[in-house]
């Protein structure tokens, strides 16, 4: 039997590779997507074949990632449950798109990763092997109960790295999971699990990786110019960039600044609530550049109705329906909003803060006189407004005098002192 591991090198994936090999006796190959790890990927051939892989593949996928399937996600300004920025949600499916096509090119009988029975990413990964590969086997180690007899919890797997000698970040004193990309950093489980725990004071702090403590940031404010086409930034500071350059320019900058961390308590797909920790300094930055770009250059009424559209569009990509029909279908209709979205936006960056300072557009339907408070002539006569209050109010004017409204509100009455 031949098995494809969607490899990261830690701590779950780390064992598994053992674990995998011995208990179907099977061939194992790993596979590694670069989605911006950095230096996480360092040393991973060695460490996949010191444990078991036969193979070991890693395949760089970061400008994939930016233009493909993180770009798309901004330019609908898709966050779930109003805070998170969906950084692991949108890797899965081009982490698991990728693992296929290895599985493929191997003639591999199955392929497995490492989610546990209880998150999200388990469906993330098999919605997408569903979606693209129907017919291939899937083998999750974490929902049979011959594997969790052995490793119960991340105790028993960290005592079993030490014993096989396997180097892994997470230990008993840090047992919390860690998965970084270029768009974020996600921290959760062991120490996290308790939503009172506070992971910013000076002895636990350590943990993040990608942004100052905003109280250690620069006591002077940096300012930032992004230029946006068509809804996607295309230039930081006047530099030409792709978008994956977009995001590794703007994760510096935000993570000098203390931008964009996000702690959480959030609602997974699966049922329970789970906390979250997070830290997406870029794409934090982009997030609000786009919406003030969108604020000049979008149609009310199309950016109302695009805006009903977010939190569904949000809940396609955490609960893993990036290749469903209905998430194509509603991209189709974001992308389209933002052909007139283009533009530049100043901001100011200060102590975990982003600050809108400007923004401009070629084609922007803001007009000064027509705002203007100062009596300038415009195409905007006041004298309109009075037709548009008294059409707007018939309705409410027919129903107090029909049905008691006048009684009712007359019943509500401030009492002097």
């Amino acid at each position: 039997m031949k098995i494809v591991l969607a490899y990261s090198g830690g701590l779950d994936t780390s064992v598994l590779v053992s674990w995998l090999k011995r208990h179907y006796d099977a061939e194992i190959i790993t596979f590694a997507a670069d989605v911006g790890q950095e230096e996480e990927l360092t040393g991973l051939p060695e460490k996949a074949k010191a444990t078991g892989a036969s193979t070991h593949y890693t395949v760089d996928l970061v400008e994939e990632f930016a233009s493909d399937f993180i770009y798309p996600m901004l330019r609908a300004n898709a966050i779930y449950e109003g805070q998170y920025y969906l950084g692991t949600s949108i890797a899965r499916p081009l982490i698991a798109k990728a693992q296929i096509e290895i599985a493929k090119r191997e003639q591999a009988d199955a392929v497995s990763h490492g989610a546990t029975g209880k998150g999200n990413d388990q469906v993330r990964f098999e919605l997408t092997y569903a979606a693209l590969a129907p017919r291939l086997e899937i083998i999750s180690p974490w929902r049979m109960q011959v594997f969790r007899d052995i490793f119960p919890g991340r105790t028993e797997m960290i005592a079993y790295c030490r014993e096989q000698g396997i180097d892994v970040e997470a230990s008993a004193s840090k047992p919390y999971s860690m998965d970084r990309n270029l768009l974020h950093i996600s921290y959760e489980a062991g120490i996290l699990e308790d939503p009172w725990f506070d992971p910013t004071t000076a002895d636990n702090k350590g943990m993040f990786k990608l942004t100052t403590a905003p109280e250690d940031a620069p006591d002077q404010p940096e300012y930032v110019e992004l230029e946006f086409e068509r809804g996607d930034c295309i230039a930081v500071n006047g530099e030409a960039l792709s978008p994956a350059g977009v995001l590794k320019k703007l994760n510096k900058l935000g993570g000098k600044h203390g931008i964009g961390r996000v702690d959480l308590v959030e609602n997974r797909f699966v049922g329970m609530k789970s906390r979250g920790v997070y830290e997406t300094p870029g794409g934090t930055i982009l997030m609000q550049a786009h919406r003030q770009v969108e604020s000049l250059t979008m149609d009310r009424d199309l950016m109302h109705l695009r805006d009903g559209l977010i939190p569904r569009y949000a809940e396609l990509v955490y609960y893993g329906f990036w290749y469903a029909p209905e998430r194509e279908a509603m991209q189709a209709l974001m992308d389209d909003a933002q052909k007139s979205v283009s533009g530049t936006v100043r901001l100011k960056l200060y102590k975990g803060n982003i600050i809108t300072v400007g923004r401009k557009s070629p084609v922007s339907l803001y007009d000064e006189n027509i705002a203007s408070m100062e009596g300038v002539k415009s195409d905007y006569n006041p004298d309109d407004a009075s037709g548009f209050i008294r059409l707007n109010a018939l309705r409410l004017r027919r129903r107090a005098l029909a049905q008691g409204g006048a009684e009712i509100a007359s019943k509500s009455k401030l009492k002097a002192d």
